[in-house]
């Protein structure tokens, strides 16, 4: 089923802010030492970079919300969201490896979170935002995997498991559902496969300003020559890479900070 027949309440219409800042796919807990220390300094600074920050998509290599229990391991980035959210509006889409989390994140933390897609306003700009796996996957296998990790009874029995059972069968198999390959031309083609992909999708949906994916580890920016962009922001976990937005344009970015390595 296409993204775009099981869309979600959409925002759009309502003016999140003026100055958008962006990251994706930091992959918390298998990323590099000090990514997570950089994305707390990161999460600190950005009412300095903009009005608004949107997550878009596997902030956490996994993150699952139980009814009771806070995995651990996310327990610090957490916290900062939370203060973050008194500060500027916050919007969350899930990622192939954290969609399980719309409770937690919109009860307690109050993000505004969307399990496959988000729209709104940046200034007079619409947005679209969307992680993008399984939308441009050409093995039937990944895309059988897809359907059966995102599918509602998954979820179901996994929430019977113990956590601690849990979360250790996940380090187990994480290695083989996981997007964690580092060969670069399989890198370039899944990039090249996606961008394709959201070029299209401008062209058949010209309300649309701005159109953020991210999932394949890979920074792009381009236009579509009438003011309208593709934005991809890279990989957090991949030189602490960025993006900010507004209605006039974007731009790609890193920031600077002492946890590199």
């Amino acid at each position: 089923m296409l993204w775009t027949e099981r869309r979600e309440q959409s925002i759009f219409g309502a003016v999140l802010g003026h100055t958008l800042v962006i990251i994706s796919d930091a992959h918390l807990g298998v990323a590099p030492p000090g990514a997570e220390a950089a994305l707390l300094d990161f999460l600190d600074a950005v009412p300095t970079l903009g009005d608004c920050l949107l997550i878009n998509g596997d902030l956490f290599d996994f993150w699952f919300s139980y009814t009771r229990v806070i995995p651990r391991r996310g327990f610090h980035v957490a916290a900062a969201l939370a203060r973050l959210r008194r500060q500027v509006p916050i919007v969350m889409v899930g990622g192939n490896h954290d969609r399980w989390g719309r409770d937690f994140w919109e009860r307690d933390l109050n993000l505004n979170f969307h399990s496959q897609c988000a729209t709104f306003l940046i200034g007079n700009r619409s947005v679209t935002a969307i992680h993008g796996d399984g939308l441009a996957e050409p093995r039937w296998q990944a895309k059988l995997i897809h359907r059966v990790i995102q599918h509602p009874a998954t979820a179901v029995v996994y929430r019977v498991l113990h956590p601690d059972v849990g979360l250790r069968l996940v380090d187990l198999l994480s290695p083989v559902l996981g997007d964690h390959t580092v060969d670069e031309t399989k890198l370039a083609r899944a990039a090249a496969r996606q961008q394709a992909w959201a070029e299209r999708h401008l062209r058949e949906h010209d309300e649309m300003g701005l159109l953020i994916m991210g999932h394949t580890h890979r920074a792009v920016l381009e236009s579509t020559g009438d003011g309208r962009q593709y934005l991809n922001p890279g990989a957090w976990f991949d030189g602490f890479r960025y993006a900010i937005a507004t209605e006039f344009g974007a731009q790609l970015c890193r920031f600077s900070s002492g946890h590199e390595g």
